[in-house]
């Protein structure tokens, strides 16, 4: 009986929890954190920062170092405390400096691919890589304040990269060598205009050379459906109307990322850049601070589920 009533307990904590966490999350991120930017030295649309000296969308803040940023200001009882989160900002701000260095190819386990590209932009230069990790800081800095360990795979400070090869390791080597929690990489879409919407994809099953997804298809489902979720209700958006069936989830077996992932990961591609009404969105950092408050939610959700 006495174990029966700690169970009770146990589940009931949680349920409150799962229900308080979008609630902290929006709070927190209202609050404006870690706003900032792409390196310099870019192309149109990649600046230090987000504010008028850069690209002149927001708002900005200087950027941190990349690596392991612990829960500061957060107790032991944060919901998240414990939890380990690695956020994949998409491509590099200088990539594009790199053509040689990003177009070696790498195994994926399927086969072999670029190490990676420069991404895209809308049409008025707004680049990819200077979204991704704007949305990147905000996310980080809203998954700490609920007590999780956040690691980016990168914050603009190399020349290029890391190969997709090494943005896998990265996430399967954080929180000291046991792997993240739960892996996000920060994508938005170059596809054609009138084609809108949020997409996650999520790893498929793959068996081959080096990759083996097998243990993390169905966890990076579960997290992939709840990031879907809750970034529609934090942003309004639709999913995607090109692909997915209008499920807003997405299965690929061609992205090194996911498929040498040994730990639950999900890609999130937040808009289209290419179509101008999500390029409006995806430049406006009011937006941008509803995108991580979305993604952060559902990695909470997930983590604890």
């Amino acid at each position: 009986m006495y174990d029966d009533d700690a169970h009770q307990r146990t589940r009931l904590r949680k349920a409150v929890l799962l229900a308080a966490v979008p609630l902290a999350a929006a709070a927190l991120l209202a609050g404006g954190w870690a706003v900032t930017g792409a390196a310099s030295g870019g192309p149109p649309g990649v600046g230090r920062g987000d504010g008028p000296g850069a690209d002149g969308r927001g708002d900005g803040a200087a950027s941190a170092p990349a690596g392991a940023f612990p829960s500061a200001g957060a107790s032991a009882s944060a919901p998240l405390a414990g939890k380990v989160v690695v956020i994949d900002p998409g491509h590099n701000p200088r990539n594009f400096q790199h053509p040689s260095e990003i177009n070696e190819k790498v195994d994926i386990g399927t086969g072999h691919k670029e190490c990676d590209t420069t991404g895209t932009s809308t049409r008025d230069g707004y680049a990819e890589a200077a979204f991704t990790l704007d949305v990147s800081h905000r996310l980080r800095a809203a998954l700490q304040r609920l007590g999780a360990t956040v690691e980016l795979t990168h914050d603009a400070d190399r020349p290029f990269g890391p190969c997709i090869d090494e943005r896998a390791r990265i996430g399967n080597g954080a929180g000291g060598g046991r792997g993240a929690d739960a892996v996000v990489s920060v994508h938005a879409d170059g596809s054609a205009a009138g084609h809108r919407g949020h997409h996650v994809i999520l790893p498929g099953l793959v068996k081959a050379g080096a990759a083996d997804t097998a243990p993390i298809v169905a966890p990076s489902r579960a997290l992939g459906e709840r990031v879907a979720a809750e970034f529609a209700r934090a942003t309004g958006s639709a999913p995607a109307n090109y692909l997915g069936g209008g499920t807003g989830l997405v299965v690929r077996e061609d992205l090194g990322g996911l498929n040498l992932s040994t730990v639950p990961k999900v890609f999130v591609e937040c808009g289209n850049m290419r179509d101008p009404q999500d390029a409006a969105a995806l430049s406006d950092a009011a937006w941008r601070q509803k995108a991580a408050q979305g993604i952060a939610n559902g990695v909470s959700t997930y983590l604890l589920r």
